[in-house]
């Protein structure tokens, strides 16, 4: 997200959390504008919608270890097409849960597309958590981020593939698009492939100049295949 020529920038703290707030504000406004607001399936969508974003807008970035010394890595321009990505999204989901999926009934949550699906939104949420955690447990404490050095980040996925956290959260929103059966699923599926797909060649590709030791064998973004 860091580039001189996109103009002013900020922490990345900022900048993620207001990149992920307009997904809770759409939706909660668009959700509760709904006639099936009550009902219990729409309801813990709605739950499981805003979990994954206080996850992504609040908690991830909290837990970020950057330096003050440091160039702020997020630039507006980058934080703006976010904020209009988030938006939509929000407004979608929220739209959609309570007003048109009319399958979002208790028969649902024994559906095979209900039960496959959310096993691998979980699956892709748990993953993409612990490489985070990973990344980040790769970075010197609060009191020596001054000397901040790159390494190599192994364990969990990361055996496997270079860009473990990007893998975990497209297979999530894979599953959500399934368990939620809708076009909004799609619409953040294709989003976020559209966007960590082509990152992911960037990030593996400087990996593999920086260090002469990095595994030649350890795959891009999705195991043993890509």
């Amino acid at each position: 997200f860091s580039s001189s020529k996109y103009g002013f920038s900020m922490s990345s703290r900022l900048g993620w959390f207001l990149m992920d707030l307009p997904a809770w504000t759409t939706f909660i406004i668009s959700f509760f504008r709904g006639p099936n607001c009550g009902e219990f399936v729409p309801m813990l969508f709605m739950v499981i919608f805003l979990i994954h974003y206080t996850n992504r807008g609040i908690i991830f970035p909290f837990l970020i270890r950057t330096s003050p010394n440091r160039k702020k890595p997020f630039s507006l321009f980058v934080v703006l097409c976010g904020v209009v990505a988030t938006s939509f999204h929000g407004y979608l989901n929220g739209t959609y849960f309570s007003t048109f999926a009319d399958h979002l009934t208790i028969d649902w949550l024994s559906d095979a597309r209900f039960l496959i699906g959310i096993v691998i939104y979980y699956t892709g949420f748990i993953l993409n958590i612990h490489s985070d955690s990973i990344v980040r447990n790769l970075r010197p404490s609060k009191r020596d981020l001054d000397r901040l050095s790159y390494k190599i980040p192994n364990g969990g996925l990361f055996q496997w593939v270079t860009c473990a956290s990007y893998f975990g959260e497209l297979l999530a929103w894979f599953g959500f698009a399934l368990f939620t059966w809708s076009l909004s699923g799609v619409y953040i599926l294709t989003l976020s492939a559209a966007n960590l797909i082509p990152r992911a060649f960037e990030t593996h590709n400087w990996y593999r100049q920086k260090f002469e030791e990095y595994p030649k064998d350890r795959k891009v973004l999705i195991p043993f295949i890509l």
